[in-house]
């Protein structure tokens, strides 16, 4: 695997990325992405598809060093989780020691941040202690998203739901850790969110302005950059499908029309870069880590 963790700076903000797992492989959550189609956007290689058209995806998260706060962005898949999804079950990674390796120990993280509650995107909420899940940053709020969790709450029928909200949201909340916040909520000076629905209903993406400079985080309102060109394939997992179109295009030109750094939550390596426009559609301009542009 190439390096797990890797920094940019934002004009005084460190963002620095922790990787949980990355691979090339089909890709089920855009059901369109597959070789044959993959293969007819040379643009992709070498970062986010191979020369056999698979795609490459990657799992991590992010942390925002501001003066005022640390924050992690979406907290993976974790360790010792039952998951319905074979390759996220029952996973034993190194994430918190790649964590601590990228400078930062469970206690110096004083916000965990999701931009939506899906299994993948809370895992590391919660470590196994003496057979309890317990919070894994003690001294942390947990902001969750007061539409997000309306919607989530309603899906503890639903078992590939009840299993990640049994053990890694629930607890966070019986812990009076957790935070509601809206989908336009300021953080700190740096730090503000933005509402990006359609893949949830209080699916947010983070703004980040420091010394003239931007940034974003996009959560799963883009799942690959292969729809940056084909802005019509949607992911089988959006609550709605053509509000997570019109996002999905609305913010890719406000991405071009604006020097902004994004940060693809499930981007490969490099994992950030510019939107561009070309034609009808976009591409993407990988920034590398620390590279001056």
């Amino acid at each position: 695997m190439k390096n797990k963790v890797s920094s940019w700076k934002v004009g005084d903000v460190k963002i620095t990325r922790i990787i949980e797992g990355e691979r090339a492989g089909p890709m089920f959550v855009v059901p369109d992405a597959i070789p044959e189609n993959i293969i007819k956007m040379p643009w992709l290689q070498p970062y986010f598809s191979d020369s056999e058209g698979n795609t490459i995806v990657s799992v991590h998260a992010l942390v925002i060093e501001t003066k005022e706060k640390c924050i992690i962005v979406d907290t993976c898949l974790g360790n010792d989780k039952e998951r319905h999804i074979p390759s996220w079950n029952n996973l034993q990674t190194k994430f918190l020691e790649d964590l601590e390796s990228a400078g930062y120990k469970t206690d110096d993280i004083d916000t965990v941040l999701c931009t939506h509650l899906h299994t993948d995107h809370v895992g590391w909420n919660t470590i196994l202690v003496d057979d309890k899940w317990e919070p894994t940053f003690k001294k942390a709020d947990y902001l969750f998203g007061r539409e997000e969790w309306n919607y989530t709450e309603k899906q503890l029928g639903n078992p590939l739901y009840a299993e990640f909200i049994n053990d890694s949201i629930i607890p966070i909340i019986d812990s009076g850790l957790v935070k509601f916040v809206e989908l336009d909520e300021k953080i700190c000076e740096e730090i503000t969110l933005e509402p990006t629905l359609g893949h949830t209903p209080g699916h947010v993406s983070i703004k980040i302005l420091s010394n003239g400079e931007k940034a974003a985080i996009t959560g799963d309102f883009l799942h690959h950059p292969c729809q940056m060109e084909k802005l019509d394939w949607i992911s089988s997992a959006d609550w709605n499908p053509e509000l997570a179109k019109e996002t999905r295009k609305k913010k890719l030109l406000e991405y071009a029309n604006e020097e902004i750094l994004v940060f693809g939550t499930h981007f490969a390596t490099p994992s950030a870069g510019f939107v561009r426009k070309k034609d009808d559609h976009f591409i993407f301009e990988v920034q590398h880590p620390l590279e001056k542009r």
